[in-house]
């Protein structure tokens, strides 16, 4: 396949950062269709529009995701990517690879396709990018039985559950995120392949309020780690970090001078909910008052760690850009028992009624979140059985016209009534 032009794309090379056209350019003395993939970009450059088709759907037997279409709308210009489709392959949990297996995925892609990747999607997958019809049925029998792998989601079904590295390496976890996401993969296999929801549904689980894979605005359900009781407060390392003989900060940033540590600057003065003093020379934090936003426990590691009545804050409703702009999650249950001991059947059964409603109520191409902001929070913490609490307000009420049942209000009809008659002497 002949080279192209590409002055466009050329530029992208002439920056400080690494550049995709010259990994794509090396590819290309390995694998020529990859010099139509420069062409076609470069064309969609200069067009200012994308020149990719949907063309229909395409897929492996069985399957009514995992693999998406990618046809050329100029396959006489560019026949190599005539058509070019892309794989999702489910990621392990917390993506914990060894080599072997990296050589041997990027062994069958150099056979079977294009040779590139894409490690990982926004959604975790492994994404495997360009190859022919034909190799489809190919690539997948390989990835199952030889690598032991399944592809992922895509379409209006369960997209890949995915993780943060967890309880594996990250002393902050309060939840198993690993054992949580790879029991939700099994479980719900039908949900993954086969396409039934009014539109895209994703899982992810942080083990800590930091969120490391930004699950709250990425995700419809969102498992993020949290404790009931106290912080655990070493008051000893407080002293230390007040001292200087410890590092703010785990060390990070060291190699700017921020001077002494002061830590009525550095962490008191910056809680968002102020609950946090110096009494008598020990540090005190007033539970009721603290949100879990982790930057006193970030900041001072050694002197502060999660408590130990651990579990997890579970948000609905995150998504990007689609129907109603982006959208963050929703809080619903401020403390959820995530127990592995019999494999997490509660939050199953959660999520069993996240889906009834949806599938029932959501318009096609509606996200979760979405339907549950056309239906109302109230509506939805009904729906999910839940006791409505202070936390779930976002806003002071701007509606006067609230009706009650009679049943929320103990004796109210009845009291109404009994009044009524009362005053008019009935």
């Amino acid at each position: 396949m002949p080279k192209h032009d590409t002055p466009l794309l050329d530029q992208l090379e002439s920056g400080p950062w690494p550049s995709f056209v010259t990994d794509l350019k090396r590819q290309a003395e390995k694998k020529p269709q990859c010099w139509d993939i420069l062409g076609q970009v470069e064309l969609s450059y200069k067009d200012k529009i994308t020149h990719w088709k949907h063309g229909g759907i395409v897929g492996v037997f069985g399957y009514g995701g995992g693999v998406i279409g990618r046809y050329s709308d100029m396959p006489a210009k560019f026949p190599g990517v005539a058509h070019f489709h892309t794989i999702r392959v489910n990621q392990p949990s917390s993506k914990f690879y060894n080599t072997e297996f990296l050589g041997q995925l990027m062994d069958l892609w150099e056979r079977r396709g294009s040779g590139m990747t894409n490690m990982h999607g926004s959604t975790g997958d492994i994404v495997l990018l360009g190859t022919t019809t034909p190799e489809l049925e190919e690539v997948f029998y390989e990835l199952t039985h030889d690598l032991g792998c399944d592809l992922g989601g895509s379409g209006s079904n369960l997209r890949t559950p995915s993780c943060c590295i967890g309880m594996a390496r990250c002393e902050y976890a309060c939840f198993d995120t690993q054992a949580a996401c790879h029991e939700m993969t099994n479980a719900f296999q039908d949900e993954l392949h086969r396409p039934a929801f009014p539109y895209k549904f994703k899982f992810k689980f942080s083990g800590c309020p930091n969120d490391c894979v930004a699950a709250i605005a990425r995700s419809d359900i969102a498992s993020l780690g949290t404790w009931k009781d106290d912080i655990r407060i070493d008051q000893a390392a407080v002293k230390s970090y007040m001292n200087g003989e410890y590092a703010p900060n785990a060390g990070a940033f060291s190699d700017r001078d921020w001077g002494k540590f002061d830590i009525q600057a550095e962490v008191i003065d910056r809680c968002p909910t102020q609950c946090m003093s110096m009494e008598g020379g020990e540090l005190k934090i007033e539970r009721t008052e603290c949100t879990r936003c982790m930057h006193c426990i970030n900041t001072m590691p050694r002197a502060l760690r999660p408590g130990v009545e651990t579990g997890a804050t579970l948000c609905f409703g995150a998504k990007a850009p689609i129907l109603d702009g982006a959208q963050i999650a929703t809080m619903i249950y401020p403390f959820f028992e995530m127990n592995k001991d019999d494999n997490f059947q509660a939050y199953k059964d959660m999520v069993e009624l996240v889906w009834d409603f949806w599938m029932e109520e959501g318009k096609n191409r509606e996200r979760c979140g979405e339907c549950m902001q056309r239906f109302g929070l109230p509506h939805f913490l009904q729906i999910m059985e839940v006791e409505p609490i202070p936390q779930h307000v976002k806003e002071p009420r701007s509606n006067p016209y609230v009706f009650w049942q009679s049943e929320e209000v103990p004796g109210g009809f009845e009291r109404d009534v009994a009044e009524f008659r009362k005053k008019h002497a009935m």
